[in-house]
């Protein structure tokens, strides 16, 4: 397997990466769940690639690189710093910046690094038109509409005046327009399948009182969820995140859609002992041996993103073979039971998220015991993780 490292994990001069714990990520994988993103869109509609979060865990400038190659023609990211970083790395497509920047401090940064502001209200459109025109430039912005996420977005009632307005600011070119899908993930139970009727039904209203200005808008709602489920959301452009990093986000399966999960968490064993009934195993000795059993100390903990409320329901891969967690997972540690592998050993490789072998554990399988969702799962591996590329 050949490997490279991230440039942005600073190690120890002449120290494998994969010395204590480590996140693989695969490029390749993403660039083919990019294809099949696009196999299912119309050929006129685009794509953007959202790599907020440093690419969900697998790195920003890694999923960018990827994304593009697999056909994504633009980016979407939720901070100014998060598209800054990726113009200093290199990246040159178009990035819309999701959250709201509302000084001039941030405005001005957006503009000078070359990425397009999300639009929310009239204050900030006066006020970027206003930087915009101090720079003799003018600025790409899209607008963000309510449908019904009740977060960022104007009211959708105000949005024709105030597409007018921004319309008649001489240093803006609105570009786009769109909202966001509330309920369209997970089971698509009767009342998620209403929600999103009506977001759509509030976002075609909106397009026909636009009538011909419409036509020169880049109109998107679509997350992953929409994308999948129907292509009646899909618009001009669709904006996907979790599917490009291999997990659905819809429970319900398409034959057309096979996504390759792209991260692997891995750490190795550090110690092995042999223990007597009646021990208590970590803090709080929340679980107590009932037999002998034998003990691997695994060199990863919740400071690198495995969650202390896995402690006790989750298994790990050894060998090919699952491996009981016991005890509490603690900061830098936690304890797996091997007493029926005696073939296991210090500086053994431990899989907690990936494949080994025929058998796999996938983020989904650790949000599911938890009550969690697989985005916050992918999101919560720290930069003390080295990624290494595959």
């Amino acid at each position: 397997m050949a490997i490279s490292l991230i440039k942005k994990t600073k190690l120890v001069p002449n120290v494998d990466p994969r010395h204590r714990a480590w996140v693989e990520v695969n490029p390749d994988a993403i660039e083919a769940n990019t294809k099949v993103v696009k196999n299912v869109l119309f050929k006129s509609c685009l794509l953007m690639a959202v790599v907020k979060a440093d690419g969900y865990g697998h790195g920003a400038f890694t999923v960018a690189k990827a994304v593009l190659r697999g056909g994504a023609q633009s980016l979407g990211v939720a901070t100014l710093q998060e598209g800054i970083d990726l113009r200093q790395s290199g990246i040159e497509c178009p990035i819309l910046v999701l959250g709201n920047l509302t000084n001039p401090e941030e405005l001005g940064a957006c503009i000078d690094w070359d990425l397009m502001p999300t639009l929310s209200g009239s204050k900030e459109s006066s006020l970027c038109n206003q930087l915009a025109k101090q720079k003799n430039v003018k600025v790409r912005v899209h607008l963000k509409v309510d449908t019904g996420m009740t977060r960022l977005g104007c009211e959708l009632n105000e949005a024709p005046a105030l597409i007018h307005e921004i319309d008649n600011l001489s240093s803006l070119d609105l570009q786009g327009i769109y909202s966001h899908l509330a309920l369209a993930d997970g089971d698509l139970d009767e009342t998620s399948a209403q929600v999103t009727a009506m977001q759509k039904q509030k976002f075609d209203n909106l397009i026909s009182q636009l009538a011909k200005r419409s036509r020169s808008l880049c109109k998107h709602l679509a997350n992953s969820a929409g994308t999948f489920l129907d292509d009646q959301l899909h618009y001009d452009m669709v904006r996907v995140g979790l599917a490009l990093y291999g997990y659905s986000p819809i429970n319900q399966e398409r034959k057309d859609v096979e996504l390759q999960p792209a991260i692997s968490v891995k750490a190795r064993i550090t110690f092995v002992r042999d223990v007597a009934p009646g021990t208590g195993l970590s803090y709080g000795h929340k679980f107590i041996t009932k037999v002998p059993m034998r003990i691997a100390v695994v060199g990863i903990g919740y400071a690198d993103g495995v969650a202390r409320s896995l402690s006790g329901k989750i298994s790990v891969l050894v060998k090919g073979q699952f491996c009981p967690q016991v005890g509490s997972i603690t900061m830098d540690q936690l304890l797996i039971d091997i007493t029926n592998f005696p073939n296991i050993h210090v500086g053994e490789i431990v899989t907690l998220i990936g494949s080994d072998g025929k058998k796999a554990i996938t983020a989904s399988d650790w949000s599911r015991v938890i009550g969690s969702i697989p985005w916050e799962i992918l999101c919560s591996f720290k930069y003390r993780l080295p990624r290494v590329l595959i």
